[in-house]
């Protein structure tokens, strides 16, 4: 039974508006959703996935008949002289004799055995089939972690940016308390100075800010693939899913990761191929049938024309006595195969699991620096507080402002890198152990 692309069906899963693009906001459904309709790489393996289908038949497998169609027109212009060795036959000699042949048929040929090749071929293809289908997946689950990581990218660049404008809102207001005490007489000039340098340097930073920030969104129309992609803006919440835990996601990258799946249907193919070469010892049997029909005309002989037609059936067995050995070379290379898939196997089961423990790691550091950095959010935004606070009496001067300024700015930039980093752990865990689709579903 021949399967829908995966790529069609997953999308049928997302009940997401088709109308994108007039919304100032875009939400990770509706990129999700966008990303998986036109993204290159993911029509190119559904293509894949339907050559792989159409490749597994019956026909394909050795199953059908072969049914051959054949035909022929011939004539010929000859000079013909007949001579006898009795006088009772007269001598001829025909000039220009034209003989006319005319022939079709119809053969058919089909193999009854063949030491059950054709059902190895048809395990092969299958299997085959579901390669390709699996890889179909792969490539799914990695252009959804690369959409998803790239979006929150976006997120933190626009959150990033907003912090740089509260700075800068900061700095502005630096300016004005400064302004204020020098017109006052309490100020100094130093201070007004250095407020307006900090102000220059924010302002600075915010224009950095908002390039990384026009250029994460033109990564994210890249891999949408997507050019008329513009003038949005993303969900500003990094949200984590439940806290995950180390050992399911082992046990289920064990089960449902895709490269292992991959692996397994490998050393499965590798089995068939096997198979299909043990076949070739055996005697192969075939069923034949076919109707002819011929007409020769000939100005010369006895009559005008004969005709034949007529069918034709039987059974034919052959079997390869001797090739030179090289069925036997054949299936010691298709075992050494499969014990190189096996192989494969293992080292890949290896390398998953280490990546799932070294990105589990990755992913439980960023969930506690998370914590600290948030205790450390609300600890900063007191101080400048308590800081703008004595600037505007003139207890502390400009420089131990900017400190305060600062150590906010690096406390709200380090949440977003922390949650940044939390959220593509957690993205390519859910992807290692398969269960990213079923989230994006």
């Amino acid at each position: 039974m021949k399967r829908f692309p995966l790529l069609l069906l997953f999308i049928g899963m997302l009940s997401i508006p088709d109308t994108v693009y007039g919304q100032d906001t875009l939400s990770i459904e509706q990129v999700i959703r966008t990303g998986l309709e036109k993204n290159y790489a993911i029509r190119i393996a559904d293509n894949e996935t339907r050559i792989s289908s159409n490749n597994n038949s019956l026909g394909n497998a050795g199953f059908l008949p072969v049914l051959t169609a054949d035909g022929a027109f011939n004539e010929s212009v000859e000079d013909n002289v007949t001579e006898f060795n009795t006088n009772a036959i007269p001598d001829r000699n025909d000039e220009g004799a034209r003989t006319t042949v005319f022939n079709y048929g119809v053969n058919a040929t089909w193999t009854i055995f063949d030491g059950l090749t054709m059902f190895a071929t048809s395990d092969r293809l299958s299997l085959q089939e579901e390669i390709s289908e699996t890889q179909a997946r792969l490539q799914l689950e990695q252009i959804l972690a690369d959409i998803i990581s790239t979006y929150y990218q976006i997120v933190g660049q626009q959150n990033a940016y907003q912090v740089q404008e509260n700075t800068l809102d900061v700095s502005s207001e630096r300016i004005r308390i400064a302004e204020t005490r020098l017109d006052l007489g309490s100020g100094s000039e130093y201070d007004l100075l250095q407020s307006r340098a900090d102000f220059n340097a924010d302002k600075a930073a915010l224009i950095r800010s908002g390039t990384g920030l026009k250029q994460a969104k033109i990564l994210l129309t890249q891999v949408l693939a997507d050019t008329s992609l513009s003038g949005y803006d993303v969900s500003g919440a990094i949200v984590l899913a439940e806290k995950l835990q180390l050992e399911p996601l082992i046990d289920e990258s064990l089960q449902q990761n895709s490269e292992l799946q991959i692996a397994r249907l490998n050393q499965s193919v590798a089995q068939t191929e096997i198979r299909e070469i043990t076949g070739e010892y055996f005697p192969q049997i075939d069923l034949v049938g076919g109707y002819g029909y011929r007409r020769t005309e000939s100005s010369t002989g006895f009559s005008d024309f004969t005709e034949t037609d007529g069918f034709n059936y039987g059974v034919t067995a052959r079997i390869n006595l001797f090739d030179g050995m090289n069925k036997n070379r054949r299936r010691q290379n298709a075992q050494i195969a499969e014990k190189n898939e096996e192989l494969r196997l293992q080292d890949i089961r290896l390398r998953v699991t280490s990546q799932v423990r070294q990105i589990y790691t990755q992913y439980s550091d960023a969930i506690t620096l998370i914590e600290l950095e948030q205790e450390n959010l609300q600890y900063a935004e007191q101080s400048l507080d308590i800081a703008l606070e004595r600037f505007r009496l003139g207890t502390i001067n400009s420089v131990e402002l900017r400190e305060a300024q600062v150590s906010l700015l690096n406390a709200e930039n380090r949440l977003i890198a922390a949650q940044i980093e939390a959220k593509t752990a957690e993205t390519e865990l859910l992807r290692l152990s398969g269960r990213l689709l079923s989230r994006a579903e």
